[in-house]
């Protein structure tokens, strides 16, 4: 262990742990950048990248909101980088997850310039879901990072199941982001621009959500077929089961939510919370999907040699205690 830290290693424990702290903050990030909008802060602070005429707010709540927003994004930014950097000293960490490391990093870098641009624009509907959109594909990309951390701490299994069933999973991730997708353009139609005589995205709120529902319904049953298959092979795959169970209570939840939302003329506090579980569910439609082609050995029962911890492996070569 001493050895290690003279090299400047980091312990595979370690960067499993900075990954899932990294993961939670930039679903903060989501989440906080949902609440600006909600509450109509998108143009809080002006003269962007300033705050009117300073870097920070002098007064003023929806400036403050924003300001805020800017923080969170900072403190998420700052986390992806200490993540990548910390794949960098990882011993035996595969390359790709190095480099996914890196794509989630510059993705939360790129946020800063494309909320200066949508700002610009005057929160331009087109604008503000491209900066949702890409939190998106950040998360997704920390997800990955997250599951190959545990992965190379505790050793991987075989792939889950039949190949021609994976591949039926892995269309549910196109499938989650039509949906997301499509939640965004409701938003965009509905009663929360962002701020005071922001356009609009011009499409009747009434038929987004018609479109919205129906994406819904298909990512619902193939959500059950998939985990039909679980369901059945629970006992040799129970932590990914389990997961699943998860995945589809979070749905449901979010059904329910959405129906009482539209009922109810769309309180802000609902959407916000619509937000929250749209950017969870996808992150576990990911993060599933990814582990029945790469599953951590803890998510299943039968564990075979390829399931033996990596920290192990390498302690029994150099004769390093793990």
């Amino acid at each position: 262990m001493l050895e290690r830290a003279r090299r400047g290693e980091v312990s595979a424990r370690r960067f499993a742990q900075v990954a899932t702290v990294s993961l939670a903050a930039l679903l903060l990030v989501v989440t906080s950048g949902a609440f600006v909008r909600l509450t109509g802060s998108g143009l809080g602070c002006d003269n962007w990248p300033l705050c009117g005429d300073r870097p920070y707010p002098e007064q003023g709540y929806h400036a403050f909101v924003e300001f805020g927003n800017r923080v969170v994004a900072l403190v998420g930014i700052t986390l992806a980088l200490v993540t990548w950097l910390a794949s960098r000293r990882v011993h035996g960490l595969p390359k790709g997850v190095r480099l996914t490391a890196l794509g989630a990093f510059l993705g939360t870098v790129a946020q800063i310039p494309l909320g200066g641009i949508t700002i610009m624009l005057d929160l331009h509907p087109l604008a503000v879901m491209a900066h949702f959109l890409l939190a998106l594909v950040v998360v997704a990309l920390a997800v990955v990072v997250a599951v190959e951390a545990t992965t190379h701490l505790r050793g991987r299994v075989a792939a889950v199941g039949p190949r021609w069933w994976r591949w039926l999973a892995t269309a549910g991730v196109p499938v989650c982001l039509v949906l997301v997708v499509t939640g965004a353009v409701v938003t965009a139609s509905g009663p929360h621009p962002g701020g005071d005589d922001v356009r609009r995205l011009g499409v009747e709120i009434v038929d987004t959500v018609w479109v919205h529902v129906r994406a819904a319904a298909a990512y619902g049953i193939g959500l059950l077929v998939v985990g039909w298959w679980l369901l059945r092979n629970r006992r040799a795959v129970p932590g990914i089961a389990r997961l699943a169970l998860v995945l589809l209570g979070l749905l449901l939840v979010q059904m329910a939510v959405g129906e009482i939302q539209y009922r109810n003329a769309l309180p802000w506090g609902l959407v916000l919370a619509h937000v929250f579980l749209a950017a969870a569910i996808w992150a576990l439609t990911v993060g599933i999907v990814w582990c029945l082609w790469r599953p951590p050995a803890p998510l299943v029962a039968v564990r075979s040699r390829t399931a033996e911890p990596v920290i192990a492996r390498e302690s029994r070569r150099t004769g390093a205690l793990p």
